[in-house]
């Protein structure tokens, strides 16, 4: 059932078995971080649900499954937010919904997509339908960040955690998609997500510049570090995700370094830490990328120079 999703194997096997030993419950919770196949599993779940006979063995296909492509089956039915969050006039609709009877199923299937972006309002209106569902019904929750839910809404479902997939996962993920395999140390900065992996690609270029810098900066002179780093200025879309990279290249670091080297990867850390919180505030962005690229370089040269005198 689950043939084309990687990872999660034991959700996999919850799914499934609850399908064949006719156990649907009325509401469950997928949780776990962005990218890592919550959605893709919700929908197929609810492909094989409602490709069953309204009164038939569960093991007995209808016609309609080809109607199903995620969003055409009139029995199913995907909440998302409607800008940042997911308001209470769209759970007021979807409620409406869930008193109409299915239409060729024998259930029928909401799924609420970034639930934890519903408003207080709305999550306490989606809390009347999860109280008493009607008998058809099934409602899919996913979300990143379960502890923006009402703490009724979360003892009112199944929960299934997602955990993110391991690198090898991963590599099997980019051999079924007919990719180019990625090196280990690039690997790694997918932070077992298939969304981080499709930037990671996208951003190979820039990644093999950081690992560069990472793995040099004592051998750099200033003007030599920052001309290798000064693309940084004209990368403010893509600055958070390349913060996050660099970060996760400090930290591999740490392992193959001994006490004095590892203290300055750490306060490189924190500086990268910094630099995130003046973008936050709205700081002038080039003078963010001033301060990171002046305090990391002077970090492992005038202050290390310092210390060893």
């Amino acid at each position: 059932m689950f043939q084309e999703i990687i990872g999660n194997d034991k959700n996999k096997a919850i799914l499934e078995k609850a399908i064949q030993n006719h156990n649907l419950l009325h509401s469950y919770l997928f949780v776990g971080r962005e990218g890592i196949g919550k959605k893709m599993m919700a929908r197929q779940f609810a492909k094989k649900i409602l490709c069953l006979k309204p009164d038939s063995d569960m093991d007995q296909k209808c016609e309609s499954c080809t109607m199903f492509d995620g969003e055409n089956h009139p029995d199913y039915h995907e909440i998302r937010p409607d800008g940042n969050t997911i308001k209470i006039e769209q759970i007021r609709q979807m409620n409406a919904s869930v008193m109409e009877k299915p239409i060729i199923s024998k259930y029928k299937i909401f799924v609420i997509d970034d639930c934890d972006k519903m408003t207080k309002e709305a999550q306490n209106c989606l809390l009347k339908t999860l109280e008493e569902p009607p008998i058809y019904v099934i409602i899919l929750l996913i979300c990143s960040q379960e502890n923006q839910l009402l703490s009724t809404i979360q003892s009112r479902c199944t929960k299934l955690q997602f955990y993110p997939l391991t690198d090898e996962e991963l590599k099997q993920y980019l051999l079924k998609q007919q990719m180019e395999p990625l090196p280990d140390h690039l690997l790694r900065l997918a932070e077992g997500s298939i969304q981080g992996l499709a930037r990671v690609t996208q951003d190979q270029d820039i990644l093999n510049q950081l690992v560069d810098t990472v793995e040099h900066i004592t051998q750099m002179d200033q003007m030599e570090f920052f001309k290798k780093n000064e693309y940084l200025y004209q990368e403010k879309d893509r600055m958070n995700h390349i913060l996050e990279y660099w970060n996760v290249l400090w930290y591999d670091q740490l392992n193959k370094q001994n006490a004095a080297e590892q203290f300055h990867t750490i306060q490189c850390i924190q500086i990268i830490e910094e630099t995130k919180k003046r973008i936050r505030s709205n700081c002038n962005f080039d003078m963010c990328v001033d301060y990171l690229l002046f305090e990391m370089w002077e970090e492992f040269h005038e202050k290390y120079n310092r210390s060893s005198l």
